[in-house]
């Protein structure tokens, strides 16, 4: 009995243990230094979303330009080729059909759609940009560089020089959208603590880069605050269409699980925090007609849950401002 007694006593000592080691964790992701950056950063806590909602969605879809010859590869076996049509055709598809067809489908469901933009884009494709922006007037932009393969961030030369890329890609937006952003979104996710500090010194004011986190977060840098926003991993329809060569059935399926999810613990833990998700939809992926009629399935899903809040990053940031 009294065996018994101490291994009960042990076992509950051990699972205290591990609940404040998980607890510890979950803190660091969320309070004190940020792991990449080095710069302070603290959460920003939400007991719920408009209407007492608990799960803030919001899709956004990423309008870029790569150039001839330059960008995802859908056969890697074929990318050898001069030309390579093949490839040449899934990109030019994506770009001048796939972007038009995430537009309408959103417009139908009247759902929120952020949008992140390249800014070579509306230069190199001003017809199809007018056109998908007459679908979209009033989704916010948020800037995603000057393209996607060749002109990208300058990691590694400096803060002035990442200071002065952002300007250009700002300034560009500006004049061909009328639109200034104030979120930033690094070209391939593919940034460092003197890009933070450099967004935040050109007026940034949120960015989606962070991809470790179900909760909002503040950081710190020397030039001003940034607020960011989760934009996890698994949840990109291009990494799991591409590198993991999901259907966008399964992306669907994936999308509904993981939102799903967010949705039942909140309703399990009325007091938990609300959280966040910002989900990154390529045209590649849903703007083909199954990738379309999978997005709209899911859209349809996630519109009738009543704890999930669709909405776009901006309108985040406004009840962000209010807490």
């Amino acid at each position: 009995m009294v065996r018994n007694a101490r291994r009960c006593s042990l076992a509950a000592a051990f699972t205290l243990l591990l609940v404040v080691q998980v607890s510890q964790k979950s803190a660091f992701a969320q309070e004190g230094t940020d792991w990449v950056t080095k710069f302070p950063r603290e959460p920003v806590h939400d007991s719920a979303w408009p209407g007492g909602k608990k799960v803030a969605v919001s899709f956004a879809l990423f309008v870029e330009e790569f150039g001839f010859g330059q960008g995802p590869v859908l056969r890697p076996d074929l990318a050898a080729r001069n030309p390579d049509l093949v490839n040449e055709a899934f990109r030019q598809y994506a770009i001048g059909w796939g972007n038009l067809r995430v537009g309408r489908v959103f417009k139908e469901l009247d759902v929120p759609l952020s949008i992140v933009l390249n800014a070579a884009f509306p230069v190199a494709h001003p017809s199809i940009w007018k056109e998908f922006r007459a679908a979209q007037p009033g989704a916010p932009i948020i800037a995603h560089g000057m393209n996607n393969s060749n002109d990208i961030l300058p990691l590694g030369r400096g803060l002035a020089e990442q200071r002065a890329y952002i300007r250009r890609t700002l300034d560009l937006i500006a004049s061909t959208t009328g639109a200034r952003p104030t979120g930033w979104s690094s070209p391939s996710v593919y940034s460092n603590g003197d890009t933070m500090q450099a967004m935040a010194a050109e007026g940034i004011v949120y960015n989606i880069d962070q991809m470790d986190s179900d909760f909002i977060s503040r950081l710190k840098t020397p030039d001003g605050a940034l607020v960011l926003l989760p934009y996890p991993t698994v949840t990109v329809d291009m990494g799991q269409f591409l590198a993991r060569m999901k259907s966008p059935a399964e992306v669907e399926a994936l999308w509904l699980d993981y939102v799903g999810e967010l949705a039942a613990e909140a309703r399990a833990e009325p007091g938990r925090e609300a959280t966040t998700v910002v989900i990154g939809l390529h045209p590649f992926v849903v703007g083909t007609p199954d990738g379309a009629a999978a997005m709209r399935r899911v859209l349809l899903r996630l519109k009738q849950d009543a704890a999930i809040w669709l909405t776009d990053t901006e309108a985040i940031l406004k009840e962000v401002a209010r807490k």
